[in-house]
């Protein structure tokens, strides 16, 4: 069973436990006990649940009626595609714009981003600074196809792709990072 179909199991669990508890004995007559309301019922009356039934038993508790717990489903982990070897990784490549003196403030790993839950992208990893975005492919054709589209806001050498749309670097400081990405690979 697919956990797309769980929801749909637990209404379908709901509606059978309350058309089996809408069955009774009475004949529908006014003298036939009124539904049980939101409110609280007053201290020292037993609620329904600790009433008898008919029989004099006690009903058994929700716990050994087998009540279902809800778990929040997990998604199954995201599996990115492997970047080319002979590309570097975009810690790499941050590690050596840092090396070569250039600004790379407040670095994250944001790879989960490239999955289909986050950016869909496809790409193989993701490191964000409010100087530069580096985007790692699985292939050139990838990261070609997203240069692209990011037009003059973006450099590509290989399957590494070097985003400025969010960055604060100024146009005239792009030209070193992307002589020290040409210089890694």
């Amino acid at each position: 069973m697919t956990t797309r179909n769980l929801p749909a199991v637990g209404i379908l669990l709901v509606a059978v436990a309350l058309s089996a508890g809408c069955g009774s004995d009475d004949d529908g007559s006014p003298t036939a006990t009124p539904s049980v309301s939101s409110e609280a019922a007053p201290t020292g009356l037993p609620t329904p649940q600790d009433a008898p039934g008919a029989d004099g038993a006690t009903p058994p508790s929700a716990a050994a009626q087998g009540t279902t717990q809800r778990r929040p489903a997990s998604p199954p982990p995201v599996v990115l595609p492997k970047r080319p070897a002979s590309a570097p990784g975009a810690k790499q490549v941050v590690d050596a714009f840092r090396a070569a003196g250039l600004k790379v403030p407040r670095p994250k790993d944001r790879s989960v981003d490239c999955g289909p839950d986050g950016l869909g992208l496809g790409c193989s990893e993701l490191m964000a600074t409010d100087a530069v975005t580096v985007y790692v492919f699985p292939d050139e054709t990838s990261a070609s196809d997203i240069a692209e589209t990011w037009g003059g806001q973006s450099y590509q050498r290989g399957a590494v792709v070097l985003n400025y749309l969010e960055a604060k670097t100024p146009a005239a400081d792009r030209p070193r990072y992307e002589k020290v990405l040409n210089g890694l690979g």
